[in-house]
């Protein structure tokens, strides 16, 4: 049997994000969208990078099994505080948790672990990293944060906010080598990745 050329198999980002997808489209590959079907809450992890780790790995492999000859993407991302134990800071889902969030997290350091795996099971390749970003919120105000939030609405943003977007009013600070890692799907790392199972990029 013939085998694939990389630059021809199909790609496959495993999410639903309209956020990743957009990261990804900077890349000028084509590719389409699977959202995989798992579970999410933690398993007894104690660091932010084993759980971004485990579910990156477990989103990219419940797409992977399905489509064994394609190149399959998978990211995620825990934001967490330095305490001990740590505190993780999920998705607030509603308005109420996300101002109850960012009123917490004000004048604070906070973390993001973000998880990514890229596996392609016909070149038995499987490799999987975490990146860090760090941002330092601004002491805010309620006011403040309630007008963000209701203009922007981050309720499935960990941390309740979209740096891309208006959230970064919210910052006073921050230190990473990537700004994608903080928007959830590290690129430089993805890129390198890539590169390993033969694409061209650029």
């Amino acid at each position: 049997m013939k085998a694939i050329a990389p630059q021809h198999r199909e790609i496959i980002l495993a999410s639903s994000s309209s956020t990743r997808k957009a990261l990804l489209d900077r890349l000028g590959l084509d590719y389409r969208c699977i959202a995989p079907d798992i579970d999410e809450s933690p398993k007894g992890e104690q660091h932010a990078d084993a759980l971004a780790l485990r579910l990156a790995y477990e989103k990219a492999q419940h797409i992977a099994q399905a489509y064994p000859e394609a190149i399959v993407i998978g990211s995620d991302q825990v934001a967490w505080r330095t305490q001990t134990p740590q505190i993780f800071l999920g998705k607030p889902l509603t308005v109420d948790r996300a101002i109850a969030q960012l009123s917490d997290n004000a004048g604070q350091w906070l973390n993001f672990s973000t998880g990514l795996s890229v596996q392609c099971l016909a070149r038995q390749f499987a490799q999987s990293v975490v990146a860090h970003y760090r941002v330092q919120l601004r002491d805010l105000s309620r006011a403040e944060i309630e007008r963000y939030v209701a203009q922007e609405q981050p309720l499935h943003c960990a941390g309740s906010f979209k740096c891309e977007g208006l959230g970064i009013s919210l910052f006073a600070q921050m230190q990473g080598n990537d700004q994608t890692t903080l928007m959830g799907l590290p690129l430089i790392e993805l890129c390198t990745l890539l590169r390993q199972l033969g694409l061209q990029l650029p």
